[in-house]
């Protein structure tokens, strides 16, 4: 998606050869218009999926979340990672360790919005280790709700995330995807790796 390579290579800043903030559009401040073009582009890329939720991990993951959700006319869930006063009984949970924090989080989805019946598509911002996506993976599982694929806005190619889900043999959907961030510089991977 070349309007999304523009947003990276225009708003994002490398920290290091492992690490790019996003959060002029992403993932602090959201752009609206400009996620409403994402949630159109995963609904486009999974349409005939018969797909009836999506799900998605909080913060991050919802303003795309959200706009796939309006996109496909279907429920948002997101994965809580801090329980609440009001989640605390009937729950799907899972451990994520989180690369960027450096630390370990139960998320937990309510029983009342997942089960057997459903179908769904995980959207998330980035795939780094696949660490995130493996955790929304066990919450499906453990609902009995069929995974149709994940949708994934910014990609880092040169981490082990796709490996790790396509040991799994989960279609991951990956809107950019960065080969590199060596010397300050970001270097996007081809397209034909973008979907597999």
């Amino acid at each position: 998606m070349n309007s999304l390579k523009q947003k990276i290579l225009t708003e994002g800043k490398v920290l290091s050869d492992s690490v790019i903030k996003v959060d002029a559009f992403l993932n602090h401040q959201v752009d609206p218009t400009f996620m409403q073009l994402i949630g159109e582009e995963f609904s486009k890329r999974f349409t005939g999926s018969g797909i009836t939720k999506v799900l998605t991990l909080e913060s991050s993951g919802i303003a795309p979340a959200v706009m796939t959700g309006l996109s496909l006319g279907v429920p948002v869930v997101f994965a809580r990672k801090h329980k609440s006063l009001t989640l605390h009984e009937q729950l799907y949970s899972a451990e994520v360790y989180s690369y960027t924090k450096q630390e370990a989080n139960d998320i937990a989805v309510s029983k009342d919005y997942l089960d057997d019946h459903d179908r769904v598509l995980i959207i998330d911002d980035i795939l780094a280790n696949g660490q995130a996506a493996l955790g929304m993976v066990n919450i499906i599982d453990q609902s009995g709700a069929a995974l149709e694929g994940i949708g994934v806005v910014i990609e880092k190619g040169f981490q082990e995330g796709r490996e790790v889900l396509r040991k799994h043999d989960i279609r991951v959907e990956s809107l950019a995807a960065i080969e590199s961030l060596s010397d300050g510089q970001v270097t996007f991977q081809t397209k034909e790796v973008l979907s597999q």
